[in-house]
């Protein structure tokens, strides 16, 4: 099976489509130039793709957690991954390109961008290793302890990766299935 072809399986359940919180208009091949330019990175296809099905937004429940392998500030197990910040400026919305302000902001290292969180924690493509065009990690950081855990070795494997929130609650006794 090729990248592609994953990659588009994974498209159809993962954005939560009964809203329109954090989207942003559709995306355009030179928005990515603009972006990847701002940004000076080039971004994994596999983000592109999704953003491309839907430019950011929220994330289906089925996919809006990541397991952990150890504790973090969020939980024991796991950590969040409910909105995908996609490219552009709406209006009070987060974008990839708000990365360079965000990581200044909070103390984050440099040669990151961030695709979710929302100040005390963010998910962020870690390019420190591979260089800006590269194929970057993803690597969760917490901002109040000063933390990080690299959660997977490209986007695409963090993508397979997703599961529901609602598995670990029901793990520890605290949600239901529906």
């Amino acid at each position: 099976m090729t990248l592609m072809a994953h990659v588009e399986d994974l498209q159809h359940p993962f954005w939560d489509t009964n809203s329109d919180r954090g989207v942003q208009p559709s995306l355009t091949d030179q928005a990515i130039l603009e972006a990847e330019r701002l940004l000076n990175v080039t971004l994994p296809a596999s983000l592109l793709d999704i953003l491309r099905e839907q430019n950011g937004g929220l994330v289906a429940s089925s996919r809006d957690a990541f397991p952990t392998s150890r504790p973090t500030s969020w939980a024991p197990d796991h950590v969040p991954f409910d909105v995908v910040m996609g490219i552009g400026h709406g209006e009070q919305t987060l974008s990839l390109l708000d990365s360079p302000y965000l990581v200044q902001e909070w103390g984050l290292p440099r040669d990151v961008v961030l695709v979710s969180g929302e100040g005390h924690y963010w998910i962020g493509l870690d390019y420190r290793t591979c260089g800006r065009h590269g194929e970057p990690s993803v690597v969760w950081f917490d901002a109040d302890d000063n933390s990080e855990l690299t959660l997977a070795p490209d986007f695409r494997s963090f993508m397979e990766g997703l599961t529901s929130a609602l598995e670990f609650d029901v793990e520890r006794g605290e949600g239901s299935r529906d």
